[in-house]
């Protein structure tokens, strides 16, 4: 890999695509960014609204307090916050302008008026259908694949937009196949900082704040201060409090934005505020500091390119497991370090699911990061989980593999009985 190969330019784009702010969890976020979208197309406020969407949306969406409506929680919610106060200019900073003259009217709006929400019919993972409707004009907003590929837009049954349909909506990102440790090793390595300083300095810094959030106040199930707490201070400590405590506040309903990694908060925060911490006790260079977020990123990323966007497989795993990947990195690691880092954690870690969003989340990240400071502590004193260990196969690539193909294709099933055990069927 050189700078100025298409490889190069690829994982930079990556970076770029994937590394946005959003404001609240990413699910009821994407529906109050559709709802907020449909009002605008209606021009009016809608007597009523039905919503469709995917199990997953529904999983995501149940348990987790929506940002800037006083605490309400649910798909209910999330459409009357971006009917009544959200700016779909913003897409997943659609509820951060929200007044607190405003906040009651959310509410208001959803106690008078009917919302029907409906699970959708097809088999897409990540689907949003919501219609608006005042008298005989009526507006509807498509979302597919992922939290702001809006497919299809129409008006009194016009279409004004439609995109063009794909297998995978995912597509639409630069190629992630090109994805693999060793190169992504390489780019940690050679890359211009200037070229990613700012999304990564964005990462660093909004990421830090929400979970300084989480460490000063009461949020969610405080996970994060229950373990320095109860097990102290020392680095692995500080580092596993740090994501956890981002995410008790995150899903707690903190109106402080974060920067997402493969559409999700909780796996910025993750992927992000262990290396910070381990930075700073190993007294790192800044530029040491972001090469080693970069590849924690990354390795974040292809991992979930081969999951999904949305499963029954925790996101927190493969975010501890870019964590790890980092920390070995700030210790002088190269792809030999790293990929054993990996290896190790994901063999530890890979049987978590994702029940949706929720407190307990902040758990599920902190078991995640310790998996991958253990992946890499297991290294350094020579021990290793090895080919033919479970789902743990000969190559670092070959591994990850294995994991994606679990988790997209064996845990389906796994997928539809925790919604089934949520929803009460």
């Amino acid at each position: 890999m050189k700078k100025d190969d298409a490889q190069y330019k690829s994982y930079l784009k990556v970076l770029r695509e994937e590394l946005v702010p959003a404001m609240g969890c990413t699910e009821p976020i994407s529906i109050a960014y559709a709802a907020a979208k449909a009002m605008e197309l209606l021009g009016k406020l809608p007597e009523q609204c039905r919503i469709e969407v995917s199990g997953n949306i529904i999983k995501n969406v149940k348990s987790v307090v929506v940002p800037n409506t006083n605490g309400l929680k649910g798909i209910e919610a999330s459409v009357a916050a971006g009917i009544i106060a959200g700016d779909a200019s913003k897409k997943l900073e659609v509820l951060s302008n929200i007044t607190k003259e405003m906040k009651p009217k959310i509410r208001e709006y959803l106690l008078s008026h009917p919302i029907a929400v409906v699970p959708a019919d097809n088999d897409m993972i990540f689907y949003i259908d919501i219609i608006l409707q005042n008298g005989d004009q009526w507006s509807e907003v498509i979302i597919e694949g992922y939290h702001t590929n809006i497919t299809q837009m129409k008006l009194n049954g016009k279409v004004l937009f439609q995109a063009e349909r794909t297998e995978n909506p995912d597509n639409n990102f630069s190629n992630q196949g090109l994805l693999n440790i060793k190169d992504i090793v390489k780019f940690a390595n050679i890359a211009d900082i200037e070229d990613f300083r700012e999304p990564i300095g964005r990462q660093i810094a909004y990421n830090s704040t929400i979970s300084e959030e989480g460490l000063k106040h009461n949020w969610g199930a405080n996970v994060g201060k229950t373990i320095l707490k109860t097990y102290g201070t020392n680095i692995a400590m500080r580092a596993k409090a740090a994501a956890a405590a981002g995410s008790d506040a995150r899903m707690g309903g903190c109106e402080k934005p974060v920067i997402i990694v493969s559409g999700s908060g909780n796996q910025g925060i993750t992927a992000v505020l262990p290396v910070i911490e381990y930075a700073k006790e190993l007294n790192v260079s800044e530029d040491k500091l972001y090469r080693a977020v970069a590849l924690s990123d990354l390795v974040t990323i292809y991992q979930k390119t081969g999951i999904g966007r949305l499963s029954a497989f925790c996101g927190a795993v493969c975010a501890g497991c870019g964590s790890g990947a980092g920390i070995a990195y700030l210790h002088g690691g190269g792809y030999k370090e790293i990929a054993h880092t990996i290896v190790n954690a994901l063999a530890i870690v890979s049987g978590i699911v994702c029940d949706g969003a929720k407190p307990s989340c902040a758990a599920k990240i902190a078991a995640s990061v310790d998996a991958g400071i253990l992946g890499y502590e297991m290294y350094k004193n020579g021990q290793q989980f090895r080919s033919g260990d479970g789902i743990v196969t000969k190559g670092v690539d070959n591994t990850i593999s294995n994991v994606g193909r679990m988790a997209r294709e064996g845990m389906k099933s796994t997928d539809k009985e925790i919604l089934k055990i949520m929803t009460g069927h």
